[in-house]
């Protein structure tokens, strides 16, 4: 669906509409017009037509004419996630909740990675939950309902792969204060911005810049780590100064 170029490398990864799993590539797509601070972004979101059905993720994760993203870029994304979080807390990754886990694909490379780790998915398609959730542990739920599930206790690691750019902004700043409340860790909140050199089939005429989700993270109280990498503001002593993305308020 979309990649992210580089000078060099051209960087394949996973992406997601709203709850309904990642499509091929991340959203790597974001790069568009000019927006001012104040600015209405309605209009960045994706249509509520689309279905995320069996045909939907039979396009976008199996035939080879649109997949983006290989297992083996899949392990490579998620390992280095796992090692940042058990470096900055200081534990192994026991716990991880997948936030748009579509049909549990991060499941599997999580197991090979941590084999003993517990994980819980997160999603809103019907047919994914209907076919996956029990096999998978995957629950039928949307970023705004997540605080609602009644998922059990909190979590080391929460992942959130290109979902945040397709959700409105009321459910996006309730749904970030909502995993902060289930967040014992290290989130990786995958956003691509307007900024971003990117292909894919993300609106580009309508993606938001960086500073809008900047501010919306940080006001839901997380903290910056770069890499996509994000920690709750009470656990913010688990990175020094210059390992964060931005400098802490001066006294």
């Amino acid at each position: 669906m979309g990649a992210r170029r580089g000078s060099q490398v051209v960087r394949q990864e996973s992406a997601k509409l709203p709850f309904a799993g990642s499509i091929p590539a991340r959203a790597s797509v974001l790069s568009v017009r000019s927006y001012g601070q104040g600015a209405d972004f309605s209009s960045a979101m994706p249509s509520q037509r689309t279905r995320y059905d069996k045909a939907y993720f039979d396009k976008w994760y199996r035939d080879p004419r649109f997949r983006v993203k290989s297992r083996t870029d899949m392990a490579r994304q998620l390992r280095f996630i796992v090692a940042a979080a058990e470096y900055l807390l200081e534990r192994p990754v026991r716990r991880v909740l997948d936030v748009g886990a579509g049909e549990g694909h991060w499941r599997g490379v999580l197991a090979q990675i941590r084999p003993g780790a517990a994980y819980y998915g997160v999603d809103s398609s019907e047919y994914a939950v209907r076919r996956f959730g029990r096999r998978r542990n995957i629950r039928l739920g949307s970023l705004a309902s997540i605080g609602e599930l009644g998922l059990p206790g909190r979590f080391d690691l929460v992942l959130c792969l290109g979902v945040l750019n397709y959700v409105e902004p009321a459910e996006l700043r309730a749904g970030l204060r909502a995993l902060r409340g289930l967040l014992d860790g290290v989130a990786y909140l995958e956003i691509f911005a307007k900024e971003d050199d990117a292909s894919g089939d993300f609106d580009r005429r309508s993606a938001r810049p960086g500073w809008w989700y900047r501010r919306e993270i940080c006001a839901a109280g997380y903290v910056p780590l770069g890499m996509h990498l994000y920690v709750p503001r009470e656990l913010a002593s688990v990175a020094a100064e210059l390992e964060r993305a931005l400098p802490r308020a001066r006294s």
